[in-house]
């Protein structure tokens, strides 16, 4: 029987035709659930597709099938793909029933109950007349928010999403790119985030189809083609691992994947690279099949990794553990590159088939509700701190940046785990401690070496964070960050700003206590020079009109980088007299220092941090007063 999900609606049906392929699927939805729940459950299951099937029988799709194809093909999907139990399969028969047809929520609760009711209303969009956000972002909020209650609601909405998808090919272009779009942002990072591996798949691939088709084809025809021409050589690969592990007694299979297409066309656009010059284009998954009395799942693929590094050349530092380190998507194996005997670097992941049937049901694996609980407890804390502070401009961004599509492991000194995303910095992970941590963090030691906080983290590293009371964050550290938490606590940081509405002209840099005069800008804003800048004597010769009275507050939270060329006689101890006077006797901190000495003239530039005009002048005059200084310039900047 072909799947209604895999229908080539373009051709055209009969309403034989159609009845007996929906009639068929809804049977194969029973006949699934059968084998996981009672007798009752199986008869409310038919109820609920009668029902169902009533309640849409004037209806059909934008492709003219009966509408009750739709609800049919989504719950196969929740019955067969996501395995779930009988209510989150009667809700997926229902989920339609509340928004397009005369039947109620009260309906529905009277004849299958609370819990489907409550499933149905989550997935329901909701008519108002003003929204919150916008319409679209108010419905993934209250997706969103229904995970404090039940996550079955998202994977259904997932199902109903998925067969969206899969029969995209009907709408108009404009609603097409308006469903790949949602798609593409929301529900694809979603079903990642959730560890379902191969909805997200589809999901991206069938997003990247209606949003960029001529992309599409173009990557999916060149696959094709390495497919051609690999197709000998990687048989005879894979052959051979397979002779390899059969002589060992190891119950395996090797088997050649090629990346989907919309993963092929990130990587084209994260590396800026064409086809031709993107790497790993195709993977070979060794997947243990054999007794798990036999091997413990880890201690299996150890097995089959150490018989195929004894046989192939590995290349130095590709060895990935993503067992013990697994992603936040539950996705897991041992990675390695192997030199084939064509002289070929080969991906080779080495997995176990329940690590593979894991990953396509990721956070529902086990379903016990300690397993569940853990992943929901996780990532109701990332919903927590988005709801805090969501705006229809910010709350998109929030998600995606939460929903990421990757991720890495790194450990505190004591060992305990934090999941960050890839590209995650220091600044990230001391937030992840904690807001106060992150609020005065002064440095990191990962894997024990000292760095700046801003440096970017690596599954595996191990990190400390150092503070000081007296450091506060500053709010551009935001741009070093990938966490949602991290920005916006960062970004908070303006709202003890002493200057709002006050831009510093970047020519002259002005700081608090020198003489400055202010211009009037169209958004209400005011931008402050010093009164010797050119900018601001040319405005002023033409629109005195725009001149206001204003002056830069002093903060003690707010410092500014000034840059100070000294030249000075060499001597002894001359530089470290300059960085004693900084430090030791105004109390200042050093960003950076540069120095030369020529024929006895040192040139040096030291960068350091001041609050105002008084600290800068008297920082002129302590300098000027070291023994040897003959010159001093300086340029301020933020």
């Amino acid at each position: 029987m072909e799947k209604l999900s895999n229908l080539d609606l373009s051709r055209g049906y009969t309403e034989a035709e159609y009845a007996q392929m929906i009639e068929e699927q809804a049977m194969s939805v029973l006949e699934v659930m059968s084998q996981r729940v009672g007798v009752e459950d199986v008869a409310r299951i038919r109820r609920a597709y009668e029902f169902a099937k009533q309640a849409h029988r004037m209806q059909r799709r934008k492709s003219g099938a009966p509408y009750i194809m739709h609800p049919v093909a989504v719950a196969a999907i929740v019955a067969e793909e996501l395995q779930l139990d009988a209510n989150s399969v009667i809700s997926a028969f229902l989920h339609d029933i509340v928004e397009d047809t005369e039947y109620t929520l009260d309906d529905i609760r009277r004849m299958f109950g609370d819990d489907v009711a409550f499933l149905v209303d989550v997935v329901t969009k909701k008519k108002k007349d003003h929204y919150k956000m916008s319409k679209q972002v108010d419905n993934y909020d209250q997706l969103l928010q229904s995970l404090q209650y039940d996550i079955r609601a998202l994977m259904v909405k997932l199902a109903d999403r998925l067969h969206n998808m899969r029969t995209l090919s009907s709408m108009r272009p404009d609603k097409q790119m308006k469903i790949a779009g949602e798609t593409d942002y929301f529900y694809a990072p979603l079903a990642n985030r959730m560890g379902l591996f191969d909805i997200k798949t589809d999901l991206e691939n069938l997003s990247l189809k209606y949003r960029c088709p001529i992309e599409y084809a173009e990557i999916d025809e060149a696959l094709h083609r390495d497919m051609d021409t690999n197709e000998t050589r990687l048989k005879l690969f894979c052959s051979t691992i397979q002779d390899i592990l059969r002589s060992a007694f190891i119950d395996a299979r090797a088997e050649v994947y090629y990346r989907k297409p919309y993963s092929i066309w990130r990587k084209m656009k994260s590396q800026d690279r064409d086809y031709n010059h993107i790497e790993n284009r195709y993977y070979v998954r060794v997947t243990y099949v054999g007794s798990r009395h036999k091997f413990t799942e880890k201690n299996a693929c150890l097995k089959i990794y150490s018989l195929l590094t004894d046989k192939y050349k590995e290349r130095p530092q590709s060895f990935v553990n993503q067992i013990d380190s697994a992603k936040e998507n539950s996705y897991q194996s041992l990675n390695v590159m192997l030199l084939s005997e064509e002289g070929v670097w080969e991906d080779v992941q080495i997995t176990t088939e329940h690590m593979v049937e894991t990953s396509k049901i990721g956070c529902l694996v086990g379903r016990d509700e300690s397993n569940v609980g853990e992943w929901i407890d996780r990532f109701k804390r990332v919903l927590e701190d988005i709801a805090k502070e969501s705006t229809s401009n910010s709350f998109i961004e929030s998600v995606v940046t939460s929903l990421y599509y990757d991720d890495v492991m790194v450990f505190t000194p004591t060992g305990r785990a934090i999941v960050l995303p890839k590209g995650a910095t220091a600044i990230d992970f001391a937030f992840e401690l904690g807001d106060d941590i992150g609020m005065h963090a002064q440095y990191a030691r990962i894997n024990g070496r000292l760095c700046s906080i801003k440096t970017e983290l690596k599954r595996g590293d191990c990190v400390e964070i150092g503070t000081s009371d007296t450091l506060q964050a500053r709010r551009e550290w935001s741009d070093c960050c990938s966490t949602y938490k991290a920005k916006r606590e960062l970004k908070n940081i303006k709202d003890v700003d002493t200057n709002a509405g006050i831009v510093r002209c970047p020519a002259c840099n002005p700081i608090p206590g020198c003489e400055v005069i202010g211009f009037k800008n169209d958004d209400g804003t005011v931008t402050i020079h010093r009164r010797s800048c050119s900018e601001a004597i040319h405005v002023a010769s033409k629109r005195a009109e725009l001149i206001v009275t204003a002056e830069l507050q002093s903060d003690p939270n707010k410092t500014y980088l000034i840059s100070v060329r000294v030249r000075a006689i060499d001597r002894y101890h001359l530089l470290m007299d300059l960085i004693d006077t900084i430090t030791t006797k105004l109390h200042l901190s050093i960003d950076s220092l540069k120095t030369e000495t020529v024929d006895n003239i040192v040139d040096c530039t030291i960068n350091f941090f001041v609050h105002n005009m008084l600290e800068q002048t008297e920082a002129t005059r302590s300098l000027y007063n070291v023994d040897g200084v003959d010159e001093l310039k300086i340029k301020t900047e933020e």
